[in-house]
């Protein structure tokens, strides 16, 4: 695909509003909806420009998009024009078994459910409410009992790291089709104390690389772009060309490159379109502007997609294609969204970089 043109993925924050306390939120959510969101006939909208765009991955997300009582008409209107469809609920009361049928009868093609602990205690800690793991447990086994396509979700933080491979564990029971595991950005309620060091991150790329070679699921990263070198040195160390797994394999080749900006585009409940939930940088708003117009030609995002500007390590480094860093990382924790991902501790070979 050619990222100047179209992402392969567009998640639009139908609402902020959850009734979940997470510790980690991006959106700091609340309990009530905002008054200015998209309405149902602004999102009809919003869905037909994300369709001109060709056939990128369109995800419902929020806070909880089960808090917006038009969800499914949106989501039925998303499946009409094309689009493949997929949404994030979160673990409340809302997401019942009638409502993951609807999803299913929708037409979505996959739910994804964050986990983000093996057991009540440390995932309800997370989430800041009792039951949640039960209720997020229950709609991943009765979507497997229906049939429908589920995605696992993990934010790795201090809290998990030592128990991910019982929750790798809980993947393979429940038969997600893929694992997810998103690497904290310091914004919204996240603090940098519950951030990983950048050595830290090596060896859950090492555990996850491993994992790779026998799970029955994908692996894939949010905002640890880096986990793509990973990958590379180990295929070269090992004289390989292709990972073993083919699931894993079809999608770090599907993801290569892409990053905040470069392939992925986030639109906020109220219309502002962002390089990525975590890049808290608007370009624009989409009750003014043209989508499809502010990510091909914004300054923002055509600078987040030229690897020309990065800086630092990241400017000179061999795997810059491939990976280029979390521009979303560098804006959180430098104020300078084209500075060096300071969680990689990869040291290019200058003299190769340059050459190449």
């Amino acid at each position: 695909m050619n990222f100047d043109q179209a992402p392969m993925l567009v998640i639009w924050e139908v609402t902020q509003a959850c009734d979940l306390a997470c510790v980690h939120c991006r959106a700091s959510a609340q309990s009530s909806r905002h008054p200015q969101e998209l309405n149902t006939a602004q999102g009809f909208e919003l869905l037909d420009q994300i369709k001109s765009f060709g056939n990128p991955l369109m995800v419902f997300t929020g806070g909880d998009p089960l808090k917006r009582p038009d969800l499914y008409e949106l989501i039925r209107h998303s499946v009409e024009i094309g689009l493949r469809t997929n949404v994030t609920p979160s673990a409340t009361p809302l997401l019942t078994e009638k409502a993951i049928d609807r999803f299913q009868e929708c037409g979505i093609s996959r739910m994804a459910i964050s986990l983000d602990g093996p057991d009540a205690q440390s995932h309800d800690d997370f989430r800041g409410i009792p039951g949640t793991f039960d209720r997020a447990m229950m709609a991943l086994y009765h979507a497997k009992k229906i049939g429908l396509e589920t995605q696992y979700q993990t934010t790795v933080t201090r809290r998990n790291l030592a128990r991910l491979p019982e929750m790798a564990k809980i993947a393979e029971d429940v038969g997600t089709k893929m694992w997810s595991l998103f690497f904290l950005i310091v914004t919204g309620r996240a603090l940098e104390n519950m951030d990983l060091a950048a050595e830290e991150y090596e060896q859950v790329f090492d555990f996850m690389y491993e994992l790779s070679k026998t799970a029955p699921f994908a692996i894939k990263t949010t905002e640890a772009m880096h986990y793509r070198r990973y990958v590379a040195q180990r295929m070269k160390a090992e004289h390989r060309s292709a990972p073993e797994n083919e699931k894993t394999g079809a999608v770090m080749w599907r993801t290569a490159g892409v990053s905040d900006g470069k392939g992925f585009v986030f639109v906020s409940h109220t219309g502002e379109i962002f390089p990525s939930g975590f890049l808290p940088i608007t370009a624009g708003n989409v009750l003014r502007d043209s989508l499809t117009d502010v990510y091909q030609n914004s300054s923002l995002f055509r600078s987040l997609r030229d690897v020309d500007q990065r800086e630092g390590k990241c400017g000179i480094c061999e795997y810059q294609k491939v990976c280029g860093g979390s521009r979303a990382r560098a804006y959180a924790l430098t104020g300078n969204y084209l500075a060096e991902d300071p969680r990689c501790t990869y040291q290019p070979h200058l003299a190769e970089a340059m050459a190449g």
